[in-house]
């Protein structure tokens, strides 16, 4: 199964050899707000290149349980082993700590069960500042981060999409800074977060909730012409969430969330004569698949 957190995050080297059984894949029922914080962890283990017994002794926490907190087997951990666990590796805790509070929020636990988890903690209520740079980033492409995340999400996910993607960034961030472009690497994070929580038809996002909070309709008055514009919108969206990735993200920002094509290039990190060609090349696909007639290529009436 292939991981939300991939595409920004780049390949590990060879693995020091260990001794034992080798861990295993992370489970297929595992959801994405779990990965979140799942997969950088098992990704500083692997790159620490200590073994799950001399682990196991550390944590205080029993090798095979260990290993199953690892691929995600079992009930979900508390956040008392977590912070022990990512102690011994050096990472980053409070963005640690967000990223599993909000997984474990998902997965029906309650607030009563996470305040009892980290109690026996010091670090779990800190709240230390990021990394000069990755603040100065957040404060630059947040707000546009939100407006992208709004068109296929509700208020609640969207929120915790934009606000998990920089916890993820700081997690990554050594790997963030030896990245081609800073930029391009958090988008790729943004994009993958709000992906793995966005409704999918045929392997393709639904854009839906944008039909509703476009600029058309807050600027239409006659219920007539609203109605008429969500039908409008809701094909469009339809026809861009065909859109190959990079068309479709182009296509979003610039013309739903009304960015200028300068402001495009900055945020995805990426050449204004690559933003200038996929509006291009999507503009063209969309006035194909939409406006011309059946036996042309269009869609049936």
């Amino acid at each position: 199964m292939t991981t939300p957190f991939e595409s920004p995050v780049p390949a590990p080297g060879p693995a020091q050899a260990r001794p034992g059984r080798k861990l295993g894949p992370i489970a297929d029922c595992v959801g994405s707000s779990h990965r979140a914080w799942l997969e950088p962890m098992r990704e500083s283990y692997f790159a620490s290149g200590r073994t799950l017994s001399h682990l196991s002794d550390r944590v205080l926490l029993a090798k095979s349980k260990l290993s199953e907190m690892l691929r995600g087997v079992g009930l979900y951990p508390r956040w008392e082993v977590i912070y022990r666990l990512s102690t011994e590796l050096n990472m980053p805790t409070w963005p640690l700590y967000r990223l599993w509070r909000q997984a474990a929020l998902d997965a029906q636990k309650t607030r009563e069960w996470i305040d009892r988890s980290t109690e026996k903690t010091t670090l779990a209520t800190a709240n230390p500042k990021p990394p000069l740079e990755h603040g100065a980033l957040r404060q630059m492409v947040e707000m546009d981060y939100r407006r992208y995340a709004q068109v296929f999400l509700f208020d609640d996910p969207r929120d915790a999409a934009v606000a998990s993607t920089f916890d993820i960034l700081w997690l990554y961030w050594n790997d963030a800074l030896a990245s081609p472009d800073i930029r391009r690497y958090a988008w790729n994070i943004l994009r993958a977060t709000v992906m793995s929580k966005t409704p999918h038809l045929d392997s393709r996002p639904e854009l839906g909730p944008a039909a509703f909070d476009t600029v058309a309709l807050r600027s239409r008055t006659s219920e007539t012409d609203r109605l008429a514009q969500v039908a409008e919108s809701l094909e469009l969206f339809k026809a861009i969430s065909k859109l190959p990735d990079a068309q479709l993200d182009v296509m979003v920002l610039r013309h739903l969330c009304g960015l200028p094509p300068e402001n495009v290039s900055a945020l995805l990190g990426v050449p204004l004569a690559a933003v200038l060609s996929d509006e291009r090349h999507a503009v063209r696909y969309l006035e194909r698949a939409i406006y011309l007639p059946p036996e042309t290529g269009g869609p049936t009436p």
